[in-house]
């Protein structure tokens, strides 16, 4: 990959996200297809926790009991701005199941329908100053119809029968079953004695809020109800500082202050100081995997650069009144090169990607003298430091076998999903001015430019 490459994607994504920035790419990864009547469901014993199938923090369409069944059930998610003109949007696919348009008299009309079939609005709606939903795209017969609501899929699935579809049910309802946090066992659905079950979900994006684990009841009938709550993560600044998080670092309190810019500092300060451990370690780990010395070379160099970081962000944050809390890092034996490539995929790959983009933007939008001259510096360190990390995975990728190349994927993929919902948070106004941080919308338009460059 190397960093010149990233820097020609940043300029064509930084360029059409001034042009258009409402114009976004949709999700490309499409899971194989498998016929819709294959499985008959997935039975489960009450009390007996079970986990959902997911992609990109979706629910997949399979393992359901529809009657009449379907031919083709294909998840997709839409991009849309309220007040807008209520245009039917083409989603971009998400997950399918089925064969499309099998039984259809006329297959070639029921493939063009399907081709074009959109949806005003969605389910699972996210809005900031634009909005993103999903909705399921069916082929029964010569009939090509749109889900795209709580009722219209409570239509489609008819009694609750199976794990899947109580997922489903939750997920439509605006709660997130496939994210799970790290270290619970218990997250999963389990079966009723009484009939119906109940669903472990998340809501909050973390920024702007809480995240609160949630239990779901799914009634037989296809009623939602959240019926137990608590607190699975405070909120934090964290999540619009994009970059490379050492493994082992410890939760802690936001950074000091009652000035948006200088609890943000404070944080990103922090990070900072907390990458130069992460970068130490790499190294450590790849020499121990036999990399290339240039590689290790160059994860020392960016060690380095993290100590300026630091150093310039710390400034930032007392100039606004707050202080930098020091990063607190367990010690971690090395690790094993799949583990170190997982790392590498989802905190070098996909965060630290796009965060060197988004100091790109910061460069270039701050109205803050200051800021702008001390992210210009930062940009182009951390340019480099993401494509140490493309040029990691390209080392490695003759060393595993496909079904590691796969695991390394569906992290990106599962570390895309999160990085969606954190740049959908609206943030602070001095954030986005003077400090140059992308809106919503910018930020989903720059995403959207590297989903398609990089990890489509």
């Amino acid at each position: 990959m190397g960093a010149q490459r990233l820097r020609r994607l940043f300029s064509r994504a930084l360029t059409a996200s001034l042009a258009t920035p409402l114009l976004l790419s949709g999700c490309q990864s499409a899971s194989g297809a498998k016929p819709a009547t294959s499985d008959a469901g997935q039975a489960v014993k009450a009390s007996s926790q079970v986990a959902l199938d997911c992609v990109n923090g979706v629910p997949l369409t399979g393992k359901m009991m529809l009657s009449p069944s379907p031919d083709f059930i294909e998840m997709r998610e839409i991009v849309y701005r309220l007040g807008g003109a209520e245009v039917p949007e083409v989603g971009g696919r998400t997950a399918a199941v089925g064969n499309a348009c099998q039984s259809a008299a006329n297959k070639n009309v029921c493939l063009e329908a399907l081709k074009h079939q959109g949806a005003n609005r969605g389910f699972h709606e996210r809005c900031a100053s634009i909005c993103r939903a999903y909705y399921l795209a069916v082929t029964r017969g010569d009939e090509v119809t749109a889900v795209n609501s709580l009722q219209s899929l409570r239509s489609l699935l008819g009694t609750i029968d199976t794990v899947q579809e109580a997922g489903l049910m939750a997920f439509a309802a605006g709660y997130s079953p496939c994210l799970r946090e790290p270290h619970r066992k218990d997250d999963g659905v389990v079966a009723r004695p009484e009939g119906g079950f109940d669903v472990i979900a998340y809501t909050g994006s973390g920024c702007s809020e809480d995240v609160m684990r949630r239990t779901v009841r799914v009634a037989a009938s296809g009623e939602v109800v959240a019926v137990k709550q608590e607190v699975a993560r405070k909120a934090s600044y964290e999540c619009s500082i994009v970059g490379r998080r050492p493994a082992g670092l410890q939760e802690m309190a936001n950074g000091s202050g009652e000035d948006a810019r200088g609890r943000y500092f404070a944080d990103v300060a922090r990070l900072e100081a907390a990458s130069i451990q992460a970068f130490l370690r790499l190294r450590e780990e790849l020499a121990l995997h036999g990399a290339d010395v240039a590689l290790q070379d160059a994860a020392l160099a960016s060690a380095v650069d993290e100590v300026r970081h630091a150093d310039i962000t710390s400034r930032l944050a007392r100039r606004f009144g707050a202080v930098p809390p020091p990063p607190s890092v367990a010690d971690v034996p090395p690790r094993p090169l799949i583990e170190v490539l997982l790392d590498n995929a989802v905190e070098g790959c996909v965060r630290e990607t796009y965060g060197a983009l988004v100091a790109h933007h910061q460069a270039l939008h701050a109205e803050d003298p200051e800021i702008r001259e001390a992210m210009a510096v930062i940009a182009e360190d951390e340019t480099r430091h993401a494509g140490l990390s493309w040029d990691i995975n390209a080392w490695a990728a003759p060393k595993l076998s496909q079904a590691e190349r796969d695991t390394l994927r569906e992290a990106r993929r599962q570390a895309l999903a999160v990085l969606r919902a954190e740049v959908a948070v609206p943030l602070d106004a001095r954030l986005t001015a003077e400090a140059g941080l992308p809106s919503p919308a910018v930020g989903l338009a720059l995403l959207g430019s590297l989903e398609q460059e990089l990890w489509a």
